[in-house]
């Protein structure tokens, strides 16, 4: 997500936690909310995301508890504050945006392994993001995640997810699992690019968008961010990789297969 808002503070009371059996699904299909239709069932949730207008929004469609079941404990906007939170209140699932200051979602898969690992009471992580790129989704279920869904998911179906990596299950919006399924199927390590290694994640989504046609102004609305942010975006690609306008940036991209 963006650096509209800066990072404000992470906050959350602790509580108790639990774990379930393992399995797989995928998400997208309709569905009344897990909470609702397990009897009272319960699933503590902390949200990591750096546009405070987002998380508000997630807070507002699956917080209420008695209705859904989620009971939001705590927020962060960037990775050292996702770290703290989620070890104070170890939830049972953290929905985990993929861009973060400090380092992204996998910095914070890595820091909270001891977290997944734990046999008593795993904390569990599912992605969500704006983005549905391969090398995201790979990356972060690499990382340790238990799924990944992208911010076009509604309300209901993120509580369904929610209950459903609770018991371990691995949950993917449709057309992302194909990714990881090829990503795993194959024993061959990706080839290095060290060009594209030298953006950061934020600069390759933005480089994606304007590979695809995008206007800046789309792009802005696309990922929260201001349009003077999109051009700072580009122009350190453009830098980077040595390139002059955007329609080589386009050509780079579509010989990389990045589109």
């Amino acid at each position: 997500m963006s650096d509209v808002n800066g990072p404000d503070e992470a906050k959350g009371p602790a509580g108790p936690g639990s774990s379930a059996e393992a399995g797989a699904t995928a998400a997208g299909e309709p569905t009344e909310p897990a909470g609702a239709a397990g009897g009272g069932r319960r699933a503590r949730v902390v949200l990591v995301d750096d546009h405070r207008m987002f998380r508000t929004g997630v807070q507002a469609e699956i917080g209420e508890t008695e209705r859904t079941g989620v009971e939001v404990v705590g927020e962060a906007a960037d990775v050292d504050q996702a770290v703290t939170v989620i070890t104070a209140t170890r939830p049972e699932v953290v929905l985990l945006d993929v861009h973060l200051p400090g380092g992204g979602g996998v910095e914070v898969l890595r820091r909270c392994a001891p977290l997944t690992a734990d046999p008593e009471q795993p904390v569990r992580f599912l992605a969500l993001s704006v983005s549905d790129a391969a090398e995201d989704v790979i990356g972060v279920i690499r990382g340790g995640a238990r799924g990944y869904v992208t911010k076009t998911i509604t309300g209901t179906d993120l509580v369904d997810s929610i209950f459903r990596v609770q018991d371990g299950d691995a949950v993917f919006s449709p057309r992302l699992a194909g990714f990881v399924l090829d990503a795993f199927a194959s024993t061959d390590a990706p080839p290095v690019d060290e060009d594209l290694d030298r953006l950061t994640q934020r600069e390759r989504e933005v480089l994606r968008l304007i590979a695809r046609g995008y206007a800046y102004k789309e792009i802005a609305k696309q990922l929260f961010i201001s349009v003077k942010t999109v051009e700072s975006h580009v122009s350190a690609v453009l830098r980077k990789l040595q390139l002059s306008n955007r329609h080589e940036l386009t050509r780079w991209a579509t010989a990389r297969r990045l589109v």
